[in-house]
C-alpha cells in the first residue's frame, strides 16, 4: 500500500516538474524579443489546402490565429479548434467577397462582451463595375482600419445577412477631430452601413 502512495507522488510530482519546465522555457523563449519579450506567442495554423473556417472558404496559405494556449504556441502542424480562432489572414494579394467587397483579413472583437469581428477590405482588388452603394459607402466612409460587424451565432463569419445584427462602428475613433455636422454624418454612419448591407444581392 504504501509502496503505491509512493508511485502516485513521484508520478504528481513529475508532472508538477514538467509543467514547470515547460512555464520556464516558454518564458525563456520570449527574452530578446523587440517589444521586451513578453507578448504571448498565439498558436497558428497556416492551411495547406482551400479550408472552410466560420462557413467560409479560404485559400491554401492561409493563417489561422487561435487564443492563448497553455501547451500550444507559433505554428501548428494541425488545424485547432474553430471555437478558439481568433483571425483569419489571406495569404498576400489574395482576398474572399464578403457582401461584394474584397476582404484580405476577419478578427475577432476582443472585448468578450460584443459577439462579432472586424473588417479588412482591399478596395484596390474591386472594380468599378462591381462597384454597390454598400461598397462605394463603405469607401467613401473613411472608416480607420475596419468595418465592425455584431452578429448571433459566432461560429459563422460569412455574410450571412440573417446572422449580422448591424455594423458596430466605422472610424469612430476620428469623431474628436472633426465639427459637430461631420460628426454628425459620421456617427449616422454605422446605420445607414447596415441599411445598405441588407440590400446587397449576391445572386
Amino acid at each position: 500500500m504504501r509502496r503505491k502512495i509512493y508511485i502516485i507522488i513521484g508520478i504528481l510530482i513529475l508532472v508538477i516538474l514538467s509543467i514547470a519546465g515547460y512555464v520556464v522555457v516558454d518564458q525563456l523563449s520570449h527574452w530578446g524579443s523587440p517589444t521586451g519579450g513578453r507578448g504571448p506567442n498565439y498558436p497558428y495554423f497556416i492551411t495547406n489546402e482551400p479550408t472552410i473556417v466560420k462557413k467560409i472558404v479560404v485559400p491554401k496559405g492561409t493563417k489561422l490565429t487561435y487564443e492563448e494556449h497553455f501547451f500550444k504556441a507559433g505554428q501548428q502542424i494541425k488545424i485547432m479548434n474553430e471555437k478558439k480562432l481568433t483571425g483569419i489572414e489571406l495569404p498576400e494579394g489574395k482576398t474572399i467577397d464578403w457582401g461584394g467587397v474584397p476582404v484580405f483579413m476577419i478578427i475577432k472583437f476582443y472585448n468578450p462582451g460584443m459577439q462579432g469581428y472586424s473588417l479588412y477590405p482591399d478596395f484596390n482588388q474591386l472594380n468599378n463595375n462591381k462597384k454597390t452603394k454598400f461598397s462605394k459607402l463603405w469607401e467613401g466612409a473613411g472608416c480607420i482600419d475596419a468595418l465592425g460587424i455584431t452578429v448571433k451565432n459566432t461560429d459563422d463569419w460569412s455574410f450571412n445577412i440573417n446572422n449580422i445584427t448591424k455594423v458596430s462602428d466605422c472610424g469612430v475613433n476620428s469623431l474628436y477631430y472633426i465639427d459637430d455636422e461631420k460628426r454628425k454624418k459620421q456617427e449616422q454612419l454605422p446605420d445607414e452601413l447596415y441599411k445598405e448591407l441588407k440590400k446587397v444581392n449576391l445572386q
